[in-house]
């Protein structure tokens, strides 16, 4: 079974890749059109609150109700059932989201007091948020559906579609910059138009897959209608997985609202650091977690306590495995990356020793992002939410708490330092769970594996600490200088653990096993 999760992360993360690299090319095109400046500070706060409510009506919240439910019904109900609980699941999710984006739109002066209370003295800069804030906003009504159609071609295990669909988002970005910046009055505001284009885009790709499958659901229809049973069951989980699923963005939201009280650009630094980072995230962490949330769902379901707990070892060690590395990696090379890929033109030298910082404490918590996205899985799988949700809430505190601590001395390096060491406490916490109510049980050999995987780090981290040069020098060369530079430093750093872990004797078909 285990050699199908991996084949179906491989397309989820093949997919993903290909969505992250044109993300890449999308952010790519903003720094050299517009840099970090106080304008690309008030769009990345206009997007940020409707993906962060994306994340709570979208994939977040939503699909890790939803999904264990739809796999019920696929797994124990007739087809007929199985729609009518899709139509009738997607008319209430439209008619909510319908009612929050028009909300959203009416109140956008007073969310912009109370997300960026810094920008309250300055009435541009809160007129020109708001502004760009009512264009963004109606995209989480696009993407809700969105996410709702990909939920049921991920339980049909149809995994690349929705995979794949973020691309229209970032094609839509850029478009927005380069054809509609130089006739709007306020440049910046191209870029609100292409999110708002991009949702609509998103939600019109879907619809002739699902048509196909015959599983378009009918998201004009039973609006508030409470009827069928899987609604209620799934708003019931719901409601905590809210939280309990968002609590990263909603960390990174506080890290916004704090951010405005820094200078200009620092929601900017914040932004290009963790776009780097959602790379080895969205490719592989969300590729893992997609999969793995109806594969644990079915062992649930049919009551396989070992597979659920053997599903559960089998991904987290190849969470450790991919992401142990892409941390240290991005650590080490943070300024190297950010240079090469960013700057030119509006995004400068300054620009890249500013986000360098927040990388570098970003990256110290990978790991934890990636494992919680497994990890909570594991709970929604046992239509657990109370939990999580509650776990959400220490991890939020700990962010806050931490963010109050290092903002002072460390300014927006602090506040993503404070977002790495609050994933690792909710990581903590959720696998003590896992463990100590009986849901998983860790595998023999971890020992062993351990020290696989610390020797194999070890070496290609002194790989790239002594062959990297000074970020000082690094800034100051050409671009092809920088990107051959940085190709070698990737190409070597990759060959040395690889090599470190075969010498070692681990082989991939030590992580597939017929139990998971």
């Amino acid at each position: 079974m285990s050699e199908k999760l991996i084949k179906s992360t491989g397309t989820v993360g093949g997919m993903t890749m290909v969505s992250r690299v044109l993300g890449y090319a999308r952010d790519v095109v903003v720094a050299s059109l517009f840099g970090a400046t106080a304008g690309v500070d008030m769009f990345l706060f206009a997007f940020r609150i409707p993906n962060f409510l994306r994340r709570l009506f979208g994939e977040g919240a939503f699909s890790q109700a939803f999904v264990p439910v739809l796999s019920e019904y696929k797994a124990t109900r007739s087809p007929e059932e199985v729609k009518n609980l899709v139509d009738h699941v997607s008319g209430n999710l439209a008619a909510i989201v319908f009612i929050v984006t028009v909300m959203g739109i009416l109140l956008a002066p007073v969310l912009v007091l109370i997300f960026a209370p810094g920008y309250a003295g300055d009435a541009t800069k809160h007129e020109m948020t708001t502004h760009m804030l009512r264009i963004t906003f109606p995209y989480i009504f696009f993407i809700s559906i969105t996410a709702l159609m990909g939920g049921i071609l991920n339980t049909y295990k149809k995994f690349a579609i929705p995979a794949v669909t973020p691309v229209l988002l970032n094609l839509s970005i850029m478009g927005g910059a380069i054809l509609l910046s130089p006739h709007t009055q306020d440049p910046h505001a191209s870029l609100a138009w292409g999110v708002l284009i991009g949702g609509v885009a998103q939600l019109l790709f879907q619809i002739p897959f699902l048509k196909k499958m015959g599983m378009l659901p009918r998201f004009w229809a039973y609006w508030f209608d409470w009827s069928n049973p899987g609604v209620k069951k799934i708003l019931l989980l719901m409601g905590p997985a809210i939280i309990g699923a968002s609590a990263m963005q909603i960390n990174l939201l506080v890290d916004t609202i704090f951010a405005s009280f820094l200078p200009s650009g620092s929601i900017s630094w914040l932004y290009y650091s963790d776009r780097l980072l959602e790379f080895p995230i969205g490719i592989f962490g969300v590729a893992m977690a997609t999969v793995v949330l109806p594969h644990l769902s079915e062992k649930y379901a049919t009551q396989s306590v070992e597979g659920f707990s053997n599903s559960i070892d089998w991904a987290l060690k190849w969470v450790l495995l991919v992401a142990l590395p892409a941390s240290l990696g991005l650590f080490l090379l943070a300024g190297p990356i950010l240079s090469t890929l960013f700057q030119r033109q509006a995004f400068t030298a300054q620009d890249v020793f500013m986000s360098q910082q927040s990388l570098m404490a970003l990256s110290v918590g990978l790991v934890a992002f990636i494992s919680i996205k497994v990890l909570v899985s594991a709970f929604y799988a046992r239509q657990d939410t109370k939990f999580p949700v509650k776990i959400a809430f220490v991890s939020i505190f700990s962010n806050a708490i931490f963010a109050l601590i290092f903002m002072g001395p460390l300014k927006h390096a602090g506040l993503a330092l404070a977002s790495s060491l609050a994933s690792f406490i909710n990581v903590g916490i959720l696998l003590f769970a896992l463990i100590r109510r009986g849901h998983y049980q860790p595998q023999q050999g971890w020992l062993k594996y351990g020290l696989q995987l610390l020797m194999a780090n070890g070496l290609m981290g002194a790989f790239i600490y002594f062959s990297t040069p000074d970020i000082a020098e690094w800034v100051e060369w050409e671009q092809v200088s920088r990107f051959m530079w940085l190709l070698m430093l990737l190409a070597g750093s990759g060959i040395t653990y690889f090599a470190s872990l075969w010498l070692s004797g681990l082989r991939v078909r030590h992580l597939v096993t017929k139990n998971a």
